[in-house]
């Protein structure tokens, strides 16, 4: 379990919830792993299919506290809310910055701001992990002018404008990712992001490996009461997560780009995981896919600080603590959007 601002986030698959008083109780096949009061909390997110007292739920609405399942995976099942819970209040206010394109781009400049931020530093991480396996000088130098496209990005008056320079970004960086793939290069190579339908390995993985991170970051989203369907840069369109897709752009490079180099380059998984069909579409194999989902929970449980809250996490919770964090921004509790930039 970890308490982040104000919501308590309980990991543990079998944790079962239940109320003593005024506190919150978390146990685990009869064990109490913690005890938080009630009132030092706006919100409680449980990763697990154990759940929850008839009585803390129902304190927990009469408190306006919240309290939202996910499975395991972190794939989002309901949330138990007051009547007069405030979410409505916070999701109108998305939508009117939605709709104002000066408001909706201030908060968007953030998430690419921290997109091209944490490529940079994946390819300056990289050249200071492999520098006698990768043209420095290259590296290098792309990682030079993402540096001056971070400027640029800060001075975007529109999203138009901010889309093109995201845009550029994005090419230069897929530039070298080639580049850092380092083992298996006859099967893994990398020639520029295409997608519907991936038309090599590394593509197919990436495209597999985003969606998951976009199913993550939606539930993060619904977990703090946004829309996840509403965006800020991306446009609606029925059936597509924008605001998910505009809050993972900055936690693609290092949530899943440097999992995915990692993947092949530690030989994790092979090129015999893979069909070209006819049509040169590629598809991974579901041995393949199973690695990889090990993998990723795996991954998400690595523990890294975060560099605006400044307290140790898991890298799962990543999407929620900025979800977290959006909220408040949207709320006008932070002055501005703080992306996760790592280093």
């Amino acid at each position: 379990m970890k308490k982040l601002l104000n919501t308590l986030y309980v990991t543990s698959a079998d944790a079962y919830l239940s109320l003593d008083s005024e506190t919150v109780v978390v146990l685990n096949q009869g064990n109490v792993l913690g005890k938080i009061p009630l009132h030092n909390l706006e919100g409680i997110i449980a990763f697990g299919h154990t759940g929850a007292s008839p009585s803390l739920m129902g304190e927990c609405a009469k408190r306006n506290i919240s309290l939202c399942f996910l499975t395991p995976n972190g794939r989002f099942l309901a949330r138990v809310t007051g009547k007069e819970y405030g979410n409505v209040i916070l999701r109108k206010e998305q939508y009117r910055i939605s709709e104002n394109p000066e408001l909706a781009c201030s908060i968007a400049r953030d998430f690419i701001i921290g997109k091209v931020f944490n490529a940079r530093w994946v390819i300056e991480r990289f050249t200071r992990e492999h520098p006698l396996s990768v043209d420095c000088e290259k590296l290098k130098t792309v990682s030079a002018q993402l540096r001056d496209f971070i400027e640029l990005i800060k001075d975007c008056s529109s999203n138009e404008q901010l889309r093109g320079y995201e845009g550029e970004a994005a090419s230069l960086y897929f530039s070298v990712f080639d580049d850092m793939i380092l083992q298996q290069k006859d099967v893994f190579y990398f020639n520029g992001r295409n997608r519907r339908p991936p038309l090599d390995r590394v593509n197919a993985i990436l495209s597999f490996v985003y969606t998951l991170l976009a199913n993550n970051t939606a539930s993060a989203l619904e977990s703090v009461g946004l829309d996840p369907y509403v965006g800020f840069l991306h446009t609606d369109r029925p059936g597509r997560m924008s605001l998910a897709l505009d809050v993972m752009e900055e936690l693609r490079p290092i949530m899943v780009d440097r999992f995915v180099l990692s993947l092949i380059n530690k030989r994790i998984i092979s090129g015999d995981g893979f069909t070209i069909r006819e049509n040169g579409s590629v598809e991974m194999s579901e041995d393949t896919r199973k690695i990889i989902l090990t993998q990723w929970q795996n991954r998400r449980q690595e523990k890294i600080t975060h560099p605006f809250l400044e307290e140790k996490m898991e890298w799962g919770l990543v999407p929620y603590a900025q979800a977290l964090l959006l909220a408040r921004t949207i709320r006008n509790d932070l002055d501005a959007y703080p992306p996760f930039m790592w280093k």
